[in-house]
């Protein structure tokens, strides 16, 4: 199953916090001070050897998180756990010449994992060694009785010293938990995570792992960003990855990784992306919440590799449903959010601003699946949609795999395309106004904004070009939407579908031989 946390929660607790030598070798106890932190002895590293390190565990039994003192952090809850927060005095590169201050998160309830952190320089790695003096927190903290040396949960790395922001005021990623990660768009705003591994996401007769990033290597800096390594272990996975993070408009971010299997997975998913849908204005059950819309993504983009240019909105359906779009080399696929109108969504979270995100494929991914899994929810804290790669490959004990990819945490697509795009679907009672309603019908108006159709001649119709698995269409028709906006259509239609299993659908716009829109993809669940 996806890992369920409390959204609203732990952006509030977060928000409030704002103000090692070669794996596996023994700690030092002797330490320095560098940027006012106390650091452990220095050990050759690079990513070469984090990899080896990784094929070397893989032998080896599986390594248990380590667990510091859980009977004082299962009493730090999400209130006591934002009450605190990091000093900013004691960041690191505060006081360097580096450009981005990093700051770490404290044990808690939540996270209980310490995960080893580093600072790599000019070759060599120091373990940053925990000191309560690093966190501000009330006097009668239970936390203060944490033993020394007991770790972070994570880290983030705060903007530029020399940027428009305050640095000690706001960051731009964020690592915690498992091997969960955040970044900003380019309108300023957390949303959805990405992780590092998906394994047997809500597949049948398994449990889904979440392995760790266990520990993590930062630097060195380059002119935009910061380079990280992370060592992720689970029990049946151990891999090693390299994070190129630039900070430009919004946040890139360059991984390789090499992963090695201990066990087998159905469900083996590379580049996972986890978001949040609970309902938008295609589907919303009368007066379940007094906002229009509440999502962090409203729809999966996937540019195929040979050239396809595919919108699938996402659905918050009343079972589990896994879809499965197989492909070669894909270009790029990702979660957007694409509907930026503030009145749609009402909320000082500010939803409208959620970044997207796409996965770009770097070399050969071969044959595979892009993977949607849709989990039903009741409420907006959970993280309840799940894109994945699913390799051809066979996931069994002993495989390994090599992947490099860049994700793009942006306000929209990095690579657009110059079709008409779907902005929204709408569903309705099936028929015609005036006459009675007939049942098991239902109305469907798919709107596509972009410049093929705002090229149309006057007096000439898109063809609406429609397919579904079951069905019959009746009621078809497209006409421009009456709104002042160049090149902004719907396309209208009934389907009469009987029985209660999801119909496939898909529709596209042209006009003669030339096509106007990308695909539209839906998976509809009559009601």
């Amino acid at each position: 199953m996806v890992e369920k946390q409390d959204r609203r929660s732990f952006i509030k607790a977060a928000a409030a916090t704002s103000a090692l030598g070669a794996v596996g070798a023994p700690r030092s106890e002797a330490a320095t001070s560098v940027s006012n932190l106390r650091l452990g002895e220095a050990r050759p590293f690079s990513f070469e050897t984090l990899k080896q390190t990784a094929q070397r565990l893989i032998k080896e039994p599986y390594r248990k998180p380590n667990i510091p003192a859980p009977e004082i952090t299962s009493q730090i809850d999400y209130e006591k756990w934002g009450q605190i927060t990091y000093n900013t005095d004691h960041a690191l590169f505060a006081d360097t010449k580096d450009r981005f201050p990093v700051e770490f998160f404290h044990l808690g309830m939540f996270f209980k994992k310490a995960v080893r952190m580093n600072v790599v320089e000019n070759g060599e790695a120091r373990e940053v060694l925990y000191d309560t003096s690093y966190f501000n927190m009330p006097a009668d903290s239970i936390a203060r009785q944490l033993p020394p040396g007991a770790g972070f949960a994570g880290f983030r790395i705060q903007e530029a010293k020399d940027g428009a922001l305050d640095w000690k005021k706001n960051d731009w990623v964020a690592f915690l938990g498992a091997s969960y990660f955040r970044a900003i768009g380019e309108l300023r705003q957390y949303g959805m995570s990405a992780r590092g591994v998906a394994l047997d996401t809500w597949q049948a007769g398994s449990n889904e792992e979440f392995p760790d990033f266990t520990e993590i290597y930062i630097g060195p800096e380059t002119a935009d960003g910061v380079v990280l390594h992370a060592l992720l272990e689970g029990p049946s996975i151990v891999g090693a990855y390299r994070f190129l993070m630039t900070r430009g408009k919004g946040v890139v971010m360059d991984i390789d990784c090499s992963l090695h299997l201990r066990g087998a997975f159905t469900r083996f998913g590379v580049a996972p992306l986890t978001s949040m849908f609970w309902f938008s204005e295609t589907i919303k059950p009368t007066a379940i919440d007094w906002r229009p819309e509440v999502h962090d993504s409203d729809g999966l983009s996937m540019w195929t590799g040979a050239g396809e240019r595919l919108w699938r909105p996402l659905n918050n359906p009343n079972r589990v449903m896994a879809s499965a779009f197989g492909d070669n080399n894909p270009k790029g696929f990702g979660l957007m959010q694409r509907d930026r109108n503030y009145d749609h969504y009402l909320d000082n979270v500010f939803y409208d601003r959620r970044p997207s995100v796409w996965i770009e494929p770097k070399g050969d991914w071969g044959k595979g699946a892009i993977q949607l899994i849709e989990i039903p929810t009741d409420d907006e804290i959970h993280d309840n949609i799940v894109v994945i790669w699913a390799p051809e490959k066979p996931a069994v004990p002993g495989a390994s795999f090599e992947y490099s990819y860049r994700l793009h945490w942006l306000a929209d697509e990095p690579y657009p395309t110059k079709l008409a795009r779907c902005v929204a679907t709408r569903l309705g009672n099936g028929g015609q106004p005036g006459r009675p309603r007939p049942k098991g019908v239902r109305k469907f108006m798919v709107e596509f904004l972009g410049e093929p159709l705002a090229k149309l001649p006057f007096g000439v119709k898109p063809e609406p070009v429609l397919w579904a698995s079951r069905g019959t269409f009746s009621y078809v028709f497209t006409e421009a939407v009456f709104d002042n906006v160049p090149g902004h259509w719907r396309a209208q239609f009934d389907l009469t579908v009987e029985g209660s299993e999801p119909v496939e659908m898909r529709l596209f716009l042209k006009n003669g031989d030339d096509v106007l829109s990308e695909n539209w993809l839906y998976q509809y669940h009559p009601l």
